[in-house]
């Protein structure tokens, strides 16, 4: 574990475990998480063989807690930094929700270019566009996010606690076998955090066109969703991260929700052992 201080100064918090000759696996987390989001997948991989990266996003988890910068671009080079800090190569690339928006813009802008990575994963994915327009007809209104900032300014901790007991992992449906724990750890990582940055961070993930990013990417390219996901709804995501990829392999998940990656994660764990062992 340690710390790479970006271009623009901020120090951006990182967990490497592994042997340093193993093929590197570099996870991204969604909102408003940190990288103890990824724990089910990095022990699991580490187990098999793998070198495990994982960063907390600018404002997130250890991360500094800096006031501006919180937009795809920027978490695009943050992540860049912790790649060329380690001196990561044949990198398999993993991220989900916000983290899958992170990972396209990494990729297109920075992995491919600098012949970095190997593959990349996208579970739960907010590419290409996650707003509602005229030319997104299957986005969330703009109305939705309007919501979200204001349940946060007003009461940050008990809309975290709203989340993640109901929508994040689908525990709001009938006979859903709900854990107390998982609520509370995704509670946990949310306060951990900038409440500045998730407010911004609200913007990133819901306003920002990917469609280029995704056009860019030549590198295999796994796409996981759930189709009960409430956050990310599959039809304006992963079917249309599938048309625009080059290299890419779908797979819906019937009724899975959107926190997958942990109330199913090893359903999800297999699947991205045989992607990337492909």
């Amino acid at each position: 574990m340690g710390y790479v201080t970006t271009g623009d100064g901020v120090e951006i918090f990182y967990k490497d475990w592994g042997p340093r000759d193993a093929q590197p696996i570099h996870f991204h987390h969604g909102w408003p998480l940190s990288s103890d989001d990824w724990d089910s997948q990095m022990l699991f991989f580490l187990q098999n063989g793998y070198r495990v990266i994982a960063h907390d996003r600018r404002g997130h988890g250890r991360s500094a807690q800096i006031w501006d910068g919180h937009d795809m671009d920027h978490y695009a080079a943050d992540a860049a930094a912790v790649v060329a800090h380690l001196d990561l190569h044949n990198v398999i690339h993993v991220g989900h929700s916000t983290g899958g928006g992170e990972v396209a813009r990494y990729v297109a802008k920075y992995g491919e270019p600098q012949g970095r990575v190997a593959k990349a994963v996208l579970v739960a994915a907010i590419p290409p566009l996650m707003l509602k327009t005229e030319a997104n007809p299957e986005g969330t209104p703009l109305e939705v996010f309007d919501g979200f900032r204001a349940a946060l300014a007003a009461n940050r901790a008990q809309f975290f606690l709203d989340v993640a007991s109901g929508p994040f992992y689908g525990f709001n449906r009938p006979g859903a076998e709900v854990s107390e724990g998982t609520i509370r750890n995704w509670w946990r990582q949310g306060m951990m955090g900038s409440a500045k940055a998730h407010y911004d961070g609200i913007k990133a993930f819901s306003e920002t066109d990917q469609t280029e990013d995704l056009k860019a990417i030549s590198v295999p390219t796994l796409v996981l969703h759930g189709d009960d996901d409430q956050v990310v709804p599959y039809r304006a995501a992963a079917l249309l991260q599938a048309q625009l990829l080059r290299n890419a392999t779908l797979k819906i998940y019937e009724g899975l929700p959107h926190g997958m990656l942990t109330s199913h994660a090893d359903k999800i764990n297999q699947d991205l052992l045989e992607f990337i062992r492909g």
